[in-house]
């Protein structure tokens, strides 16, 4: 641009110098030749400037249009130096939160894995018993080695209590979900009796396919190291019963009405284990009567309760009578 401007500078100087040179005249010969030199030289210069001009002007615009074009490619990639930092945050993020949900997924506690192999274990429990071959067979169903049996240090008294605790989370869902029926009055109320009986057969009925092999099961809990879970899981088991038949009760009759459905509940277990009729009716028709019978112990407790304060009454009534009678009442 520097060298365009310089030879347009000189050819503008050129032309004016041939503006004022005159023409030349037939009586002075060699200045004719110098004039000559220098229009010959003027007219060159101007005609090299003309052509300079038009090829500067038609090439302005692919100058301006490389310029243009150099910003855009200089614009894309300053852009594309910062998209793949950019993608790759973007990507990095992503595996890593990719990463953290495979995790979460895949991390399973060491109580999750034991629950899992004893829910397993219960399918073989008709086969081997309540046993460590049935947890052994468990795992192997699993696709785990039979040596994972070593996480299980009470031995098979865990597949029982974990039993125990499964049968009660599951009525305590049905009785929840019957309490809501209630609530919404898609169901009616059900009689305080009538509850307790079909809590407490619904509970027992869960042992039906695994009672050949019961007894083994109750033996195991009357293992000392056993009694604390088995007497805690019985006592969330009744205190359930009561709470969804509606017991709110926190003086001393919390205590009788847990420790009466406790013995319900036990000596209707007994009997199952030794009833061979069919489907249990005798089991049932046992449960029916010790039901009553605290249905009518409550009744003989009101009726004994409502006669001993008529007899106090009748007895102060009496002395009332007495002390008219003998004057003692009368004012001095």
């Amino acid at each position: 641009m520097a060298t365009l401007l310089r030879g347009l500078r000189a050819a503008g100087a050129l032309r004016g110098l041939g503006g004022v040179l005159a023409p030349p005249t037939a009586t002075n010969l060699p200045l004719c030749r110098l004039w000559r030199g220098f229009y010959c030289a003027a007219r060159r210069l101007q005609d090299e400037s003309k052509s300079d001009r038009a090829s500067s002007s038609s090439s302005s615009p692919s100058s301006s249009s490389f310029h243009q074009h150099y910003q855009a490619h200089s614009a894309e990639q300053d852009s594309a130096s910062q998209h793949p930092s950019d993608a790759g945050a973007e990507g990095s993020s992503s595996s890593a939160d990719d990463q953290s949900e495979d995790q979460d997924e895949e991390y399973e506690s060491e109580e999750q894995l034991q629950a899992r192999i004893l829910t397993a274990a219960l399918e073989f429990v008709p086969l081997h018993g309540w046993s460590m071959e049935a947890i052994a067979a468990g795992a192997e169903s699993l696709g785990l080695s039979s040596a994972s049996t070593g996480m299980f240090t009470n031995g098979s008294g865990d597949l029982v209590l974990h039993f125990i605790a499964d049968c009660n989370a599951k009525l305590t869902e049905i009785l929840a979900e019957q309490h809501n029926r209630v609530q919404l009055g898609q169901a009616e109320k059900k009689k305080t009796s009538e509850f307790l009986r079909d809590a407490v057969e619904t509970r027992l009925r869960m042992y039906v396919p695994y009672m050949e092999t019961w007894p083994q099961a109750m033996s195991l809990l009357l293992l000392p190291h056993n009694i604390p879970d088995s007497l805690k899981h019985l006592s969330n088991l009744v205190d359930d019963i009561w709470y969804y038949a509606g017991d709110r009760s926190t003086d001393m009759n919390w205590y009788t009405k847990r420790a009466v459905l406790t013995g319900i509940y036990n000596t209707t277990e007994l009997v199952m284990v030794q009833d061979s009729s069919p489907d249990f009716q005798d089991t049932w028709a046992f449960l029916d009567n010790r039901i009553q019978d605290v249905v009518n112990m409550a009744t003989t407790a009101k009726q004994v309760q409502s006669t001993g304060e008529a007899v106090v009454q009748g007895l102060m009534g009496a002395a009332v009578t007495l002390k008219n009678l003998t004057g003692l009442n009368q004012r001095r």
